[in-house]
């Protein structure tokens, strides 16, 4: 069952306060009537960590919300056996409500096909990560951070189902077994449902910690299990709810219109008036950066902004400005970082690598360039404010961590948090685009037309707007060296990377430590080179730089992993027999890197002539982010100039998992992000402009260029890792390496579509 997803008048807390979830689950059914208030079913068991309920709804609400109740709950059993359960992580599609109905449902004893999971508000009750300090959905963190309390949370719930039957049965509790959604008393052959039990249980005090008992992972009924996507039926069938969707009553839509450059501001509106008298404009209106038309249909709010015709201003000079320059291009703009000769803040040191490269029999050097990168989800960015009597403010928004934005608005706004109403639809795209970005979100343009017409606003910027300002994946010039010792093998090395890092661009200032995200993918490896110099030198972006799927392992790994192939070549090795000597001693990763290999049927790196007739070439990469390691195996060939991606073999060993399914089509996923970044994809700027303002221009993987993809599940009982986004960074330089293999000619630049190629 999916979700019902906008949630009335949440009970936030201020935001900006933090504090420890309780060690153990609450009992707060008791509060009868307040629960009443809240929208709990009666008879309801409502059981949490102190997280607040609201009144579903399956639309924006049509008149102001009411004062809501503090009624903390993560979990309420319903007299008709079904389950709702407010999650601290969004959805965006990767499974993350399937994988929370998952664990509470374990050790509930009850199926998630017949959980409702919807997004929790914002609230400082939800920071239930890292002992109740923090809450966002990024970093493949969601379910690694919280499984134990998810299992905790379910299995309480269960103990004091049992505790009701045992009560209501007259028997004891040990002779009471569960079945999924009920209680049995298998001497009597009695039973009784969860739903049957859910009031009796309203009064039953919650079991100490010490006192429950968590399943054996031998007797799991779903946790490991490939369990259907419980969204999969509303996203099939129409039913799912993006805020793109949101609506609520005497509501206005509007469009905007972005100054063509970032940093320039409107002046005068030269045909303000003609504008004005097009059929359905309600009002015209002047932003921070942009200016917007608003009327009661999107689309005569978007053909009225679009003939708008501004005098756009530059700005005075501000460092608060991030201001792109009417002659900025991508091509003159990656010279000037190769030209940079400096040898940048080290973030990594290890032995002596100048004593490495002093007395080194061979020296391999090697210059790498990533390339910008657009999010490009599906679903435009959209919010929906909504001013209430009571001072309030309802914001319907794709967000990827509803306290962070609750925060920001309140400092915009000057409201109280409290006062602040996040509601969280389902993402229509993910990647990291959710963050909250200076420049780069709907939602001060919608506080400021709701505010100014005194209705409801839902602001959608079109693909267009989107592509001129959704902040790029960094772009990064990298300087590598190698030193090998007599015999071939590596035994230093120097990097520089010249760039601004993800963090330092949503900042928009060089911090008082490095952006770790800048170089993560090059620091950090488990590789056995004794003498290491990493470093990052920095040079600002005009463009708005944000969060990319895998983050700075995703353009990094292609430089290192690309680069240990060049080593491997110069010093006459294999590039698998490399990896397998510079991972001696470490079991999980050369198990994970043999499992890839064994996967692809055996080393093969070729050149060979296929059954097909096709001469082909194979890579290999491994990567290590977010807690989890990958390895992959890519098979190429060349047709007609360019790079033809046949198959991709990749292991992956996340510790342990919860749903296969979700981890096969999330590495899958991963592959197809991973080819079109290297394949194709690339943000180019010329004059100041993008060149791309849609996908007509902006190249991503189509469909016939997808390889087929392999899956290993390797489950090494390590602490549990991500799942989202440690499949791709091996992917781009798996690809490279067999390209390299095939051409004899190294690659050194994303994307690959740049160049013809001959195999």
């Amino acid at each position: 069952m999916m979700a019902r997803i906008f949630l009335d008048g949440p009970a936030n807390g201020s935001g900006d306060e933090r504090f420890a979830a309780p060690a153990k689950p609450v009992n707060l059914s008791r509060r009868r009537f307040l629960l009443g208030s809240a929208g709990v079913a009666t008879g309801a068991l409502v059981l949490g960590f102190g997280i607040p309920v609201g009144p579903a709804r399956a639309q924006g609400p049509a008149a102001p919300a009411p004062k809501a109740l503090d009624v903390p709950a993560f979990l309420e059993i319903r007299p008709d056996n079904t389950v709702r359960f407010l999650s601290p992580f969004m959805e965006g599609g990767q499974g993350a409500f399937t994988a929370m109905a998952q664990i509470v449902g374990e050790e509930l004893d009850m199926d998630p096909a017949v959980f409702e999971v919807e997004a929790a508000p914002a609230g400082k009750v939800f920071q239930v990560m890292f002992g109740g300090t923090m809450r966002i959905t990024g970093g493949s963190m969601s379910v690694r951070t919280s499984y134990d309390t998810m299992r905790r949370l379910g299995a309480s719930a269960r103990a004091m189902l049992v505790s009701a039957a045992a009560q209501r049965l007259g028997v004891g509790a040990d002779t009471l077994t569960t079945e999924p959604g009920k209680v049995i008393h298998a001497a009597s052959g009695r039973s009784l449902s969860y739903g049957e039990l859910a009031e009796g249980a309203l009064d039953m005090g919650v079991p100490e910690a010490g006192r429950i008992s968590l399943k054996d992972p031998k007797d799991f009924r779903w946790i490991g299990k490939p369990v259907a996507r419980i969204d999969m039926h509303a996203k099939s069938t129409g039913q799912a709810m993006y805020a793109i969707d949101s609506q609520v009553e005497n509501m206005l839509q509007a469009a905007v219109q972005h100054a063509p450059r970032l940093g320039l501001q409107p002046g005068a509106i030269r045909n303000e008036a003609a504008v004005k008298a097009m059929p359905g404009v309600h009002s015209v209106h002047t932003l921070d950066g942009a200016v917007a038309v608003v009327a009661p249909y999107w689309w005569h709010a978007r053909q009225a902004v679009d003939a708008l015709d501004v005098d756009w201003q530059d700005p005075g000079e501000s460092e608060d400005v991030r201001y792109m320059p009417a002659d900025f291009a991508t091509d003159a703009f990656t010279q000037h970082l190769s030209s940079q000769t400096g040898r940048g803040e080290e973030a990594e040191t290890a032995g002596d690598s100048a004593a490495a490269f002093a007395s080194a029999a061979k020296v391999v050097e090697g210059e790498f360039t990533s390339q910008y990168l657009h999010h490009a989800q599906l679903e435009p960015p959209s919010t929906l404010a909504r001013f209430n009597d009571d001072g309030s403010l309802d914001l319907w928004m794709p967000n990827q961590g509803p306290e962070i934005f609750q925060a920001a608005i309140a400092a915009k706004t000057g409201l109280a948090p409290e006062k602040i109403n996040i509601h969280s639809p389902l993402l229509g795209g993910f990647f990291g685009r959710h963050f909250q970005y200076t420049w780069g979100n709907p939602y001060p343009h919608a506080i400021a037309l709701a505010k100014a017409t005194g209705r409801p606003v839902k602001v959608i910027w079109s693909r267009e707007e989107e592509f001129l300002r959704d902040p790029m994946r960094p772009m990064a010039v990298v300087k590598f060296k190698g030193a090998l010792d007599a015999d071939g093998w590596p035994v230093g090395l120097d990097v520089v990377s010249v760039c601004e890092g993800p963090g330092e661009g949503i900042a928009n200032k060089r911090g008082e430590k490095l952006d770790e995200s800048a170089l993560e993918g090059i620091t950090a490896k488990s590789y056995a080179i004794p003498n290491r110099r990493i470093a990052q030198l920095f040079v600002k972006n005009p463009t708005t730089l944000a969060y990319w799927r895998s983050v700075g392992n995703s353009m990094n790994d292609f430089f290192y992993e690309s680069f240990l192939d060049e080593m491997a070549d110069a010093g006459g090795k294999d590039p698998y027999a490399l990896r397998l000597k510079l991972l001696e001693g470490n079991e999980r990763l050369t198990t994970l890197l043999n499992a890839a290999v064994e996967l692809s049927g055996g080393w093969k790196r070729g050149p060979f002539t296929a059954a097909d007739g096709t001469r082909r070439a194979r890579g290999i990469a491994m990567a290590s982010p977010f807690g989890s390691e990958a390895a992959a195996v890519a098979e190429v060939s060349i047709q007609d100039g360019q790079v033809v991606v046949h198959d991709v073999w990749e292991a992956i060993d996340p510790g342990s998992i919860v749903n296969p399914a979700i981890v096969e089509a999330q590495v899958n996923s991963a592959v197809a992000l991973g080819l079109s970044q290297v394949l194709v994809e690339g943000a180019e700027y010329e004059a100041g402009m993008p060149v791309a303002r849609n996908f007509d221009v902006y190249q991503i993987l189509r469909p016939e260029q997808m390889a087929k993809v392999h899956v290993k599940i390797v489950e090494s009982g390590a602490e549990m890792g991500g799942i989202g986004e440690p499949p791709l960074p091996a992917i781009p330089p798996a690809v490279a390496n067999a390209v390299s293999v095939l051409t004899g000619k190294r690659v050194r630049v994303m994307p690959l579509s740049k160049e013809s190629f001959e195999a």
